[in-house]
């Protein structure tokens, strides 16, 4: 049996802009509830959450970390997110298993644009939402213009149930809660006293309050219209009802580092926030199609893995509970993979801490090491039913650098120690470019490829820099040409010879079309293979700035041959004359990857964009529309070519604030301006200098 029934579990996780004090909030929490011992600060490096060497190094968050505690005999998991966008993947897994996504608001800076996009993400999933106004201790902070922000960007579902009370904002602490119409005050170390609240000071947040918990329910809706008063019980239960519709989204204030109101919010928590199974089913993927499939408290067991950490002490699997109890005893099936894996030992998580349990109720959330077949995003399950958990949407990566090694002969220590890395995150690719031939790194932005390679160089020691990738040119013809080729060698016994003449033209297949229209056997049969192969070879290397060539075709129509001299690797070398001699004259241009680019930006900021497309982009706009389902935002639709897209996920963020998405696939080749060609040109030939 589970130390916490599924009932007695709640699952929040922290979002909102860098800076909000998200990873304070979580201290707060955790030392108001007695699992810490001492309140850790993020600049001082001593937090729960941010235990990774590279948060303790950069004093901000970089990873999802997990933090539990008891409150009032109830087990809440706390998951803390990163606020910068380029860790965004950390955020879509922690809104994937929250059952409340909780906003933590800077009382000062109000609502920024990390909070808004992580709003809009959350509210796509149907996820409920509330909100921590943080910093209510600073001079500056005013939570009643936060409220009113708040309720013009999301609407009538904000519901104040904590605002400080009035003249008591910065060094003064006193909060007014509004469902027990109690008034805390606080002293230096946090604590509380309470006492009942002037009304006048509260009543107009009372009378929205009474309003919102009103409209969840018929009766209630009756109870208010005639004027009678809604008991503690009603409005509690009306509140989680509400949260759990998205009706109502619960705003309360105060201060991580003084501990005000974080009591209150964790009474919140237990009283009103959601448990795992209110919401009674979770999307499968089932032959294929969506379908939902009732959560269980009791039974076989499933269970999705959403976060995966591979770190000096092996690998660790963090997951959630999706239905069933788990227990020490059983060994699940990985849908995804076929494996089967042990879970012998499995843990609880407060940070680095790890807290070993006999079993995990429905909804909960815990790790296991040591998976040798497991991956992010899999389902593992005793059910005999083949399906799996709706998996993690996660960002495609975009921005692309080279990676140069510092020192020669470590390309497959960097290869290893990356491609580990994108086993965790999954918005990291790595490949080796066999066009270009160079080691290259994509992610959402340079701040997540700078703690990468950090991270690189900590755990396999190999130092690298980036460099901006090169872009994989080619070469083609425009001009039908005659040429020859001839190769003659004598130096003593058998020689060499090999003779052609070949026509080169513009093929309409990509690579090499190779024909012949020999008369009279002047080039024998057995010889054209040897030909085509020589042709084939010296494609890899074009004739203005060494790009591989292609839609090339080539007729071999003449030539002659030696009965004694004459073999194959001559017919070759004679075909790379040939080559050589004929493809400066038939009139060779370069080549660029042209592509298809989709952006989605706020209409607010079309003019930029489209300045910056037709300007610098090099882009040709196809079209413009309105985003279905999004008021205010527009897609629009260009070609535009690669080499001009290399920072483009870093310069949209800019320009659109961070609202801005992209995507990006290469479709074809076109022909490069002549100005462009040349400077492409000059530099190769420099190159080769």
């Amino acid at each position: 049996m589970a130390d916490f029934t599924t009932k007695k579990v709640r699952n929040i996780a922290l979002f909102g802009h860098g800076g909000s004090g998200k990873t304070s909030f979580a201290e707060a929490m955790l030392f108001a509830a007695g699992a810490t011992d001492r309140l850790g600060k993020t600049a001082d490096g001593n937090t729960v959450c941010d235990c990774d060497p590279e948060e303790i190094k950069r004093k901000f968050s970089i990873n999802l970390t997990l933090a539990n505690l008891v409150w009032r005999d109830t087990k809440i998991n706390i998951i803390d997110t990163p606020g910068f966008l380029d860790f965004e993947g950390e955020v879509r897994a922690a809104i994937k298993v929250c059952g409340s996504a909780v906003f933590v608001v800077d009382a000062k800076a109000g609502v920024e644009v990390g909070t808004e996009i992580i709003w809009e993400r959350a509210a796509s999933k149907s996820k409920p939402k509330a909100v921590f106004i943080n910093k209510t201790d600073d001079p500056d902070a005013d939570c009643e213009k936060v409220i009113k922000q708040l309720s013009e960007m999301f609407g009538r579902s904000i519901c104040p149930l904590m605002i400080p009370a009035k003249g008591s904002q910065g060094a003064a602490g006193d909060l007014i809660n509004i469902l027990e119409m109690k008034r805390y005050s606080y002293d230096k170390n946090g604590n509380r006293s309470e006492t009942d609240a002037n009304p006048d000071e509260y009543s107009d947040y009372r009378e929205k309050f009474n309003e919102a918990v009103a409209a969840v329910d018929d009766e209630l809706t009756m109870k208010y219209l005639e004027g009678e008063e809604i008991t503690k019980e009603e409005a509690v239960e009306a509140l989680q009802r509400g949260i759990i519709s998205g009706e109502i989204t619960p705003v309360y204030c105060g201060s991580a580092m003084k501990l005000w109101g974080v009591r209150a919010f964790l009474d919140g928590v237990v009283d009103s926030f959601p448990y795992p199974d209110r919401k009674k089913n979770e999307k499968i993927v089932k032959n294929g199609e969506v379908v939902d499939m009732p959560i269980q408290r009791e039974g076989p067991p499933s269970v999705m893995v959403f976060k995966t950490i591979i770190d000096q002490f092996g690998r660790t699997s963090y997951f959630k509970v999706m239905s069933g109890e788990l227990d020490n005893t059983m060994t699940l099936r990985n849908v995804n993979t076929g494996a089967s894996e042990k879970f012998s030992h499995i843990y609880t998580v407060r940070g680095r801490k790890q807290t070993e349990v006999s079993s995990l109720a429905c909804g909960d959330i815990g790790a296991i090491v040591k998976l040798s077949d497991t991956n992010t995003n899999d389902t593992l399950t005793l059910l005999p039913d083949d399906f799996t958990f709706t998996p993690i949407e996660f960002p495609e990566p975009l921005y692309t650098m080279a990676v140069i090694p510092k020192t020669k002969g470590e390309e497959d220590k960097i290869a290893q120690g990356i491609n580990r890395m994108t086993d965790e995150d999954k918005t990291l690719r790595f490949e080796n470019n066999p066009e270009t031939k160079q080691l290259l790194i994509s992610g959402l932005g340079d701040m997540q490829l700078d703690v990468a390679l950090s991270r690189l160089k900590a755990r396999n020691g190999v130092s690298v820099d980036l460099a901006i990738p090169k872009v994989a040119y080619r070469e083609t013809i425009r001009k039908k040409v005659q040429a020859e080729g001839k190769h003659k060698k004598q130096s003593g016994g058998h020689g060499q010879y090999g003779h052609v003449k070949i026509t080169f033209s513009p093929g309409e297949a990509e690579g090499l079309t190779f024909t012949q229209s020999v008369v009279g056997g002047s080039v024998p049969k057995g010889y054209f293979p040897a030909v085509e192969k020589g042709l084939l070879e010296s494609m890899q290397k074009g004739v203005l700035a060494g790009y591989p060539v292609v839609n090339l075709a080539a007729d071999l129509y003449d030539g002659s041959y030696h009965d004694v001299d004459s073999n194959e690797l001559s017919f070759k070398m004679a075909a790379y004359l040939a080559y050589k001699d004929g493809l400066p004259k038939a009139a060779p241009v370069l080549l660029e990857p042209v592509g298809e680019l989709k952006v989605t930006i706020p209409e607010s900021a079309s003019g930029t964009i489209m300045g910056d497309l037709n300007g610098k982009r090099r882009a040709s706009v196809l079209g413009m529309d309105q985003v279905p389902g999004r008021s205010g935002y527009m897609t629009i639709s260009a070609e535009a070519p690669k080499a001009e897209m290399g920072d483009y996920a870093i310069s949209l963020r800019a320009m659109t604030q961070g609202k801005g998405t992209f995507t990006y696939k290469v479709t074809r080749y076109e022909e490069v301006p002549s100005n462009i060609a040349q400077k492409i040109i000059a530099e190769a030939k420099a190159s080769e200098q």
